[in-house]
């Protein structure tokens, strides 16, 4: 198995990258046990930031995957963007053409995964309390008076 070494300068915007999500983490993060309903236009707000729609919503390990999934996206589109801009340069095992399919493969992934993490920021927080919802008695909602609007 091939490791790929990455210039000095991609691992100080990872770990500042890493630094910065993880400080913001700590400072939106909230105590599970108060039961609230979340605001689906905040959530949206803080997933522009890759995972910090899922820190909004209590969903630690959802953030670090979605995180982790962007970091290595990136970091592979940026591998294969070099190879096949310095492929003359360089004796590399595959065709340019195949570095240059890579690399748009990852610029997609990039992409289809910051937009999917918003749409399931949104959704969670339109679903954060319907476990709650479902463990109430039926009858305690039959007795409230419903109110349609008009």
């Amino acid at each position: 198995m091939r490791s790929i070494a990455l210039p000095p300068g991609n691992l100080d915007l990872v770990s500042r990258f890493s630094i910065i999500v993880l400080l913001m983490s700590i400072a939106v993060g909230e105590d599970s046990s108060k039961i609230k309903q979340k605001d689906p236009k905040k959530a949206f707000a803080f997933s522009l930031i890759p995972g910090m729609g899922q820190v909004y919503n209590g969903k630690w390990i959802k953030s670090a995957l979605v995180i982790g999934l962007e970091v290595s996206s990136y970091i592979s589109w940026q591998d294969n963007a070099n190879k096949y801009k310095e492929y003359d340069q360089n004796n590399h095992p595959l065709s340019r053409h195949r570095y240059m399919e890579k690399r748009n493969k990852y610029a997609w992934w990039i992409g289809i995964i910051y937009f999917y993490a918003m749409i399931d920021a949104v959704v969670d927080s339109h679903l954060h309390s319907f476990s709650n919802l479902m463990e109430e008695p039926i009858n305690k909602e039959n007795n409230k008076e419903i109110k349609y609007a008009e």
